[in-house]
Parts: C-alpha cells; sequence; structure tokens
C-alpha cells in the first residue's frame, strides 16, 4: 500500500513530510515519521507539529466528501480549534480526521493522534469553513491550488 496525492498543494504539509493515507466518506488518515526537526526539547513531537497533523487530518475529512466531484472541490479553511495533548508522541505517528456534521458551509470535525502503539496522544475539535476561493489584501481572492500546479517560482 502506498500514500495517496494530496488533493491540493500544501507546500507546508509537504516540508513536515506528511502523507495522506485514506481521504474518503468523511474520514481521513495521515501518518509521520517523526524526524528531529519535528522535535521539542524533550525529544518528543513539538505540540506545533501534532497540532498541524490534527488541522490537517480533519480539513480532509471535511473535504472528502467532495472528492468525487472535481468541479464541486472546496478548498476549507480552519475557524476554530480545540486541541488537548495526553501523552508525549513519539516515533511514527497516525492521524485520524472524522466529520461529524456539515452544513452547505460549514464542517464539524474531530481528530486524534495515535503513536505506533495505538495509544492516544493528541485529540481535537474544529470547525471549518467551506471555501471556494480564499478572500486577501484589496478583496482579492486567491483560488484554491490543485495539486499538480506549483506556486510563484515553485518547480514540479
Amino acid at each position: 500500500m502506498t500514500p495517496l496525492a494530496f488533493p491540493s498543494h500544501i507546500p507546508f504539509v509537504e516540508q513536515l513530510g506528511f502523507e495522506l493515507w485514506a481521504f474518503a466518506d468523511g474520514k481521513s488518515e495521515l501518518r509521520v515519521d517523526l524526524e528531529r526537526w519535528h522535535l521539542n526539547s524533550w525529544d518528543v513531537a513539538h505540540g506545533g507539529v501534532l497540532m498541524t497533523l490534527l488541522d490537517v487530518a480533519m480539513a480532509h475529512a471535511a473535504r472528502s466528501i467532495h472528492r468525487h466531484t472535481p468541479e464541486n472541490f472546496p478548498g476549507v479553511a480552519t475557524i476554530e480549534m480545540k486541541t488537548s495533548f495526553m501523552r508525549p508522541a513519539e516515533g511514527k505517528l497516525r492521524a485520524e480526521g472524522r466529520l461529524l456534521h456539515r452544513t452547505v458551509t460549514m464542517a464539524f470535525t474531530e481528530g486524534s493522534v495515535f503513536d505506533e502503539s495505538g495509544r492516544l496522544c493528541a485529540q481535537a475539535t474544529g470547525t471549518f469553513k467551506y471555501l471556494r476561493g480564499l478572500p486577501t489584501s484589496a478583496r482579492h481572492a486567491k483560488p484554491l491550488r490543485p495539486a499538480a500546479s506549483p506556486g510563484p517560482g515553485e518547480t514540479t
């Protein structure tokens, strides 16, 4: 079994080394094998890495319901996220995202991060807004970047 391609180009997620292993029916699974630069001063996963892993897992769970309709495939923006850390995370981590409820414009999700022994390391809930573009300065909307198109100054 091999990882799936992410449906959107997210340079930050690529830099962190996250892999997408499931993406369907309101669920997602991501994995990461922690490297030295993922760690904090106690040599365990930095909380920011865990929060990003949870955020991306929940966002992909929210987006997974649209994966069969590419012309209707919105992005999501995190509106709110609450995270609880249960134990230090080390080694190979697995994050699961689940879509709990959705409306036309909002998704309500939860996510969990497990270590290689299956122990729960962190748990989160998140609210996401479905968007076709992201309004930025000067009232311009940036479109969602598909996985195959690099950004300005990037090469494939």
